[in-house]
């Protein structure tokens, strides 16, 4: 077999393992058409790694692939962050991280791998480094929409670009971090019911992982809700998580923080609360 035939079928395994993993396409499903695996990279030596990338529509779709900067918010959302506003350790984040190609285009279920290497300068401190990887779909270029003679009116179609963004996580050195839960409490949103708590981080890496909230005598957790990350610009962030149709929290309740599978899936922390 070739080495192109080869490189194709381990693209392919990638791909099918990474939908058997996390349930199909409903785990990138935000990004219109486009699938991405793995949702988040950690990279914590100088060996690379790929993301595959898969167009799940039924016509060619180009994506244009880039390196942004975002900071953790006190409510766990991230904010976009200008070069210029960086700060060193965003700037070396961006400096280290390599990627190629740039620009893709894709058939339809034909996944491609975007190659990642990371090259850390002479003398770079030990620490965490991140960047977020977007892959942004370039609309196809249509016609503009002559103007009518009779009523003076311009028609303008819009047409929405869908994108998906993934950390990328560069670790050095011997890192740790542990994790608490506090504050917990039960809420109202816009959305309705939810539970929130205060997850607070120390060490010097981010902590990622699932929560889960549990009931005596209820053998499923209540919620369970993955990717939760506290970054290391923060020292600790409100977590709130909508309740489901019919859930009933108030009383004894054990809410838990895993570690992702990936990781070993221990316990980072537990928290058993009574909710009034």
């Amino acid at each position: 077999m070739s080495t192109a035939s080869c490189r194709t079928s381990r693209v392919r395994a990638a791909l099918c393992a990474f939908l058997l993993l996390f349930g199909g396409a409903s785990a990138a499903s935000a990004a219109g058409d486009l699938l991405v695996a793995p949702t988040r990279i950690v990279l914590d030596g100088p060996r690379g790694t790929e993301v595959i990338l898969n167009n799940i529509g039924a016509e060619p779709a180009t994506y244009r692939i880039s390196l942004e900067l975002r900071r953790m918010k006190p409510d766990g959302s991230l904010e976009d962050i200008a070069p210029e506003g960086a700060n060193p350790v965003e700037t070396a984040a961006l400096e280290m991280i390599s990627y190629a190609p740039r620009r893709i285009t894709l058939p339809p279920n034909q996944p491609q791998a975007i190659r990642i290497g990371v090259r850390a300068p002479e003398g770079l401190p030990d620490g965490e480094y991140r960047a977020h990887m977007l892959f942004r779909a370039i609309p196809d270029a249509t016609p503009a929409t002559e103007q009518s003679a009779t009523s003076g009116s311009l028609s303008i179609a819009i047409t929405p670009i869908y994108g998906v963004t993934i950390p990328i996580i560069v670790r050095r050195g011997a890192l740790s971090a542990t994790a608490a839960i506090s504050d917990v409490r039960l809420t109202a949103t816009e959305g309705g019911a939810a539970l929130a708590f205060t997850l607070a981080r120390t060490g010097t890496r981010s902590v990622y992982g699932e929560v889960r909230v549990l009931k005596p005598g209820v053998d499923k957790p209540i919620i369970a809700a993955r990717g939760i990350a506290v970054y290391p610009e923060l020292a600790q962030r409100t977590v709130t998580l909508p309740l489901p149709q019919g859930a009933e929290l108030r009383g004894p309740a054990t809410i838990q923080y895993f570690e992702d599978a990936e990781s070993g899936g221990r316990l980072i922390t537990e928290a058993r609360v009574e909710l009034r």
